[in-house]
């Protein structure tokens, strides 16, 4: 399944009302460990149609980062049933971001 762009606008139809869990990646252009990060939720996302993935640029959501207090990126959260149910911070092994799900 393709990556979407989480941005404020479709955030409550695409991450809480979503039938599906839902893996959200809190990047930047600039942060380098997000540039790591990248393939494997890229990767995560191809893998496995039973979940939605989403990116949050959070220099251009930075109401959506502020929600989630979002202090460090690359951030990682899942989403069930519309609520946060594990998150991570930091670049993780495709094993680790498995296992959140």
């Amino acid at each position: 399944m393709a990556v979407i762009n989480i941005t404020e606008e479709n955030f409550e139809a695409e991450v809480l009302q979503s039938d599906k869990p839902v893996l959200l990646d809190f990047w930047a252009v600039w942060c380098g460990p997000c540039q790591i990060m990248a393939p494997i939720v890229d990767e995560v996302a191809a893998e496995r149609g039973d979940i939605k993935v989403g990116k949050v640029n959070v220099d251009e959501q930075g109401g959506l980062a502020a929600r989630f207090d979002v202090m460090s990126i690359p951030t990682l959260m899942v989403f069930k049933g519309g609520r946060v149910v594990h998150s991570s911070v930091g670049v993780r092994p495709k094993e680790e971001v498995l296992a959140l799900l």
